[in-house]
Parts: structure tokens; sequence; C-alpha cells
């Protein structure tokens, strides 16, 4: 039985207006930003989500981190940061459908920091606002088998993926299969979820709006709780993910440079004629690129020759590329 919620006219309006949105940013060349853009991006995402649950370190920290340098600050809140960049490294390869994977990347994300690190909690839990008891928990002997259905609900029910990562988020914040890390966690297998939907989800910073609308987050978690079923939010979550999108799809982050574009056409990695033994030409490469002139597509792959990018076979029109 799949869990309860209700598609109202507020939420396929925002889907709607998703869709507008990754229309804009496919047509950009954004699907994948460039690699810079990708690393700021991740840094704010790890920033916001960890100061969601209460970490002080600045965007300047995590950055010095990253990189490797020293830090000086709580070595709780550094070892959090410094978890939370090695399981996002490894968001491509976590299975968002496998309870094992959820756990493996649980341990990931909490080592040195619980003790139960990629375990499912074995005690009873209640979330406390302030001096109150916001919410009691299922039992922890339901817990891998209350996940376990959700995980297959996400993987087998027909709604979209972007209502469906919602209301796994909702559901795993109900469950509460952790003593500690639930909160980091939903957003990251939310995250995860929608980068199998999209690739420009896997390095899009939605936790800073929820970081700055944190009270409407709880509101969202508590509204839900009492209605029995997560449409308030679904409601909240799609308009998080679709001001985050707007602001991409507005910013003015430009249009692939030069520079970027063989980069970026070697990142799509599903298209068959890159896959192929045979390489690609520059004819596939202007398929991707519509735009571009013959003299333009051949001065960036001519280039890319150069500087070790692609390596070449033949000549003219029958030259065939392949990565260097």
């Amino acid at each position: 039985m799949p869990p309860p919620y209700t598609i109202t006219p507020g939420i396929l309006k925002l889907v709607e207006s998703i869709g507008i949105s990754l229309g804009e940013i496919n047509g950009r060349y954004l699907t994948k930003p460039i690699p810079q853009l990708r690393k700021e991006n991740r840094i704010r995402t790890i920033q916001a989500s960890l100061a969601i649950e209460g970490n002080s370190l600045s965007l300047e920290q995590i950055t010095a981190i990253l990189s490797g340098k020293r830090v000086i600050g709580p070595q709780r809140e550094i070892v959090e940061v410094r978890n939370a960049i090695a399981t996002y490294d490894q968001l491509d390869s976590f299975d968002p459908y496998s309870g094992k994977s959820f756990l493996f990347a649980h341990g990931i994300l909490m080592k040195e920091l619980v003790d139960d690190a990629g375990k499912f909690r074995r005690k009873s839990v209640g979330i406390m606002h302030g001096s109150e008891v916001a919410h009691i928990a299922p039992p922890a002997s339901n817990v891998k088998a209350l996940m376990q259905d959700v995980l297959d609900y996400t993987k087998n029910a027909p709604d979209s993926m972007l209502i469906k990562s919602c209301v796994f988020h909702y559901e795993m914040e109900f469950i509460h299969p952790f003593m500690d890390g639930n909160g980091r966690m939903g957003r990251l297998w939310q995250t995860l979820l929608l980068s199998k939907h999209h690739p420009v989800f896997s390095s899009l910073p939605f936790e800073t709006i929820i970081r700055d609308t944190q009270q409407d987050y709880y509101n969202a978690l508590a509204s839900s709780d009492k209605l029995g079923q997560s449409t308030p939010f679904i409601t909240y979550m799609l308009g998080v993910i679709n001001a985050s999108l707007g602001g991409l799809a507005r910013s003015s982050t430009p249009v692939l440079k030069e520079s970027d574009r063989v980069q970026y056409f070697l990142s799509l990695k599903s298209a068959p004629h890159i896959e192929s033994r045979a390489g690609f030409s520059r004819k596939d490469y202007m398929h991707v690129f519509k735009t571009l002139s013959t003299a333009t597509a051949s001065r960036d792959l001519n280039a890319a020759v150069k500087c070790g990018v692609l390596k070449r076979e033949g000549e003219g029109n029958q030259a065939r590329y392949g990565e260097g």
C-alpha cells in the first residue's frame, strides 16, 4: 500500500513550473554545470544541510577542508564536514532503492559521530520541539520493514519522481530510522533520487533554501504528521525545488564557454555515439551543440586534441574522436 498523499492543484502547478525550469536549463546546457559551479554548489549544499543540524562552520571553512587545509573549529563539526564531503563524493555510486546502500551511506555520513553509524536504531525515539514531544516514531522493531516499504514504493510507483522523492523524504523523517543523522540523510537521499531523474539535481543546493526557511520545513513536517499524509510536505519541498531551479535558470551562469563544451559533451556518457568503440565524429558533436558552425566545432575538437583531452584518427570529415 503506497504512503498516503493527495495530488492537489498547487502540487500540479509546481510540477509544471519545475518542468519549465528544467527545459530552460537543458536549453542552456546546464544539465551538468561546469566543474567550478558544481564544486561551489556542492559546498553550499554541505554547509546548508549541516547548518540545519547546528553546524557552525562557514563556506570558507568548508572550502578549506575540501582543499585539505587545516581549519580551526569544533572537532565534531569538522568531522561532520569531512563525512559529508566523503558521502556526497560517492553520491553516484549509491543505489537509491537499496536498503543496504542506504545504510552504507549513513555509515559514511555519521562515521565517528555515533556508535551505530550505518545501523538502524534499536530504541524508541521521540522528536522534541522545545520542551514538548512533537512526534513519536514507530517502534524500532518495525523500522527495517517500514524503510523497505518506502524504498519499494519509490522504485515501483508510477508517480513522478519529483513527488516520490518528497514522499520518501517525509516518510523517512516520520520513520526516523536512525538515532542521529535522519535530517541530513533525508536531504541526501532526496538529492540522490532526483539526480537519477535529472543530472542537474546532483549539484543543486536546494538545502540552502531549506536552511533559510527552516521553520517552514519543520511546520510542513508537523502539518503532515497531523494530517496523516505527506501532502503539506510535498507542497513545501516542491516549492523549495522550484525556487532553487528557477534561481539557476535565471542566473547569470553563461551558456558553456568554448573550453567547457568538450568536457560537457564527454560527460554525456549515455549517448550511443560516445560509448561506441569507433568514437564520435564532428557531426555527432554538432548534434549536441546544434547552434555551432562547422568551423567552431572543428576548432573545439582540434584544441581538445592539441591539449590531450581527445585523440583523433583520420582527417577532415572522416575524423573520429575519443577520450585522450
